[in-house]
């Protein structure tokens, strides 16, 4: 599917006369595919988890962000295909726009894709998603380690959903979701009250 169509849902959504989000204008993908953790204090507060997938960001909305712990099993709702270029999206989306909120890059930083079939094999990281099972390999500032993301409800009769993953034994050190409000910026090192207040002032 061309990079237009893909974005075409995260454009209809937008006005971007309004908003200062990237319309996604395509860029070079790089050496590795990318991982961003974006915290967005929308109509409600969450954690927004995305992955490089080919030309876009995979999302999906996480309201209790990622765990350092195996044994939490945070809930993630897929959200539509972002462009690469909001990785390093960090502002204010103005009142009654889609998503209107503040927004700050918490983590961000590559990914190894880690996903097999059951005979060992590699198989395609968008095929694993399509498939409903992906495993990888983070390597951000705080988000370090295996994780798993595992669809557990179908979108046909009711929303669909996902859990996200630490793996166990994973001894690699990371960084649960901390408290949203007092969180700094992967990019910035300013809160999510700091960017409101800086925006409000330009």
């Amino acid at each position: 599917m061309a990079e237009r169509d893909r974005l075409r849902d995260y454009r209809g959504k937008r006005d971007f006369d309004r908003t200062g989000e990237p319309r996604g204008r395509g860029v070079s993908p790089g050496d590795g595919p990318r991982f961003v953790v974006q915290i967005h204090d929308a109509s409600t507060m969450h954690f927004d988890f995305r992955l490089q997938v080919d030309d876009v960001l995979k999302s999906w909305s996480v309201p209790k962000g990622p765990s350092a712990d195996p044994k939490d099993k945070r809930l993630a709702v897929p959200t539509e295909d972002h462009p690469l270029e909001y990785e390093e999206f960090e502002g204010v989306i103005p009142r009654g726009e889609y998503g209107g909120g503040t927004v700050i890059v918490w983590d961000h930083g590559t990914y190894e894709p880690l996903s097999h079939d059951r005979q060992g094999r590699p198989v395609d990281f968008a095929e694993s998603l399509e498939r409903g099972h992906a495993t990888f390999r983070l390597s951000g500032s705080k988000l370090r380690g295996e994780y798993a993301l595992t669809r557990f409800r179908g979108g046909q009769d009711g929303e669909e959903a996902w859990l996200l993953v630490k793996r166990a034994g994973d001894t690699a050190r990371t960084h649960g979701a901390p408290d949203p409000r007092r969180a700094r910026s992967a990019v910035s090192g300013r809160t999510l009250a700091q960017v409101a207040s800086d925006a409000a002032g330009e």
